[in-house]
């Protein structure tokens, strides 16, 4: 469970709020229903338009894993790896079934089952990139929709300004209701940018990362796959694969200090 995320929104809204409240305002002053309305609903009706169904599904899978990131083990991986590597070179292609159900990654297990039955070494790193490419296209296509909504935010915030002074303007000849109609004008200001900037686009740019290291995984499997196929020995495929376990994330480190340290 990654929690950073929540630390972050809290700390910025926080202090925010914070700075608000030192400088003599009140929070009450920034909770406008209507306004919350305008901004808000305009923004998800804006980006639901432009989205397709599978996008917004997919950005509904990837929001999960702000908090629970679900990466890939990249230790077990290579030293996955490393073993099929070893028993390929003294046993054979055939001898690496029966370690199949045992590998910790599903796309390294199918892999490596097209090898054993018969595939070519071209064709599965063919159908890996394939499925590599497709997965990070239709990652990062989720990951923009929050990309869209904090562009759309700032300029509805603005619509809800306008829409506030228009109300204003038609009031002038009552002043009970020029308070809440300057207020809804400002604080829907207050909530187009905020939220841009505080939450859709910090999110989006968290889940392309996100988007990101999953394709290292795979780009990662690639060249151990390649390294299978061409024969490498042990040595070889940890040199191959040094590069990723430089750059594992939280669970990661290098196969080579696992290894030492067993």
């Amino acid at each position: 469970m990654d929690l950073t995320a929540v630390f972050a929104l809290c700390l910025s809204f926080g202090l925010i709020l914070g700075g608000n409240a030192v400088e003599g305002g009140h929070i009450s002053s920034l909770i406008q229903p209507t306004a919350g309305m305008i901004v808000f609903g305009g923004t998800i009706g804006a980006t639901w338009l432009g989205a397709t169904p599978q996008e917004v599904k997919g950005l509904a899978s990837l929001m999960r894993r702000i908090i629970l990131p679900g990466r890939a083990d990249r230790v077990r991986m290579q030293q996955d790896i490393l073993r099929i590597t070893t028993i390929v070179r003294r046993d054979g292609m055939l001898a690496v079934e029966a370690q199949l159900p045992s590998l910790v990654d599903p796309t390294l297990r199918k892999a490596l089952q097209m090898l054993v039955d018969g595939s070519s070494g071209d064709h599965v790193k063919h159908m890996l990139e394939l499925e590599m490419d497709m997965e990070e296209h239709h990652g990062n296509a989720s990951a923009k929709l929050l990309e869209s909504a904090g562009g759309y935010s700032p300029t509805i915030g603005i619509l809800g300004a306008v829409l506030g002074l228009i109300h204003v303007m038609q009031n002038l000849s009552d002043p009970s209701k020029l308070g809440s109609g300057i207020a809804v004008a400002f604080v829907a200001t207050i909530y187009g940018v905020g939220v841009a900037n505080l939450v859709f686009l910090p999110l989006g740019a968290r889940l392309k990362k996100i988007v990101g290291g999953d394709t290292e995984d795979r780009e990662m499997l690639l060249v151990g796959i390649s390294g299978i196929v061409a024969g490498a020995n042990s040595r070889q495929m940890t040199e191959m694969l040094a590069p990723f376990g430089k750059h594992a994330g939280p669970k990661g480190a290098p196969a080579a200090e696992s290894e030492r340290a067993a």
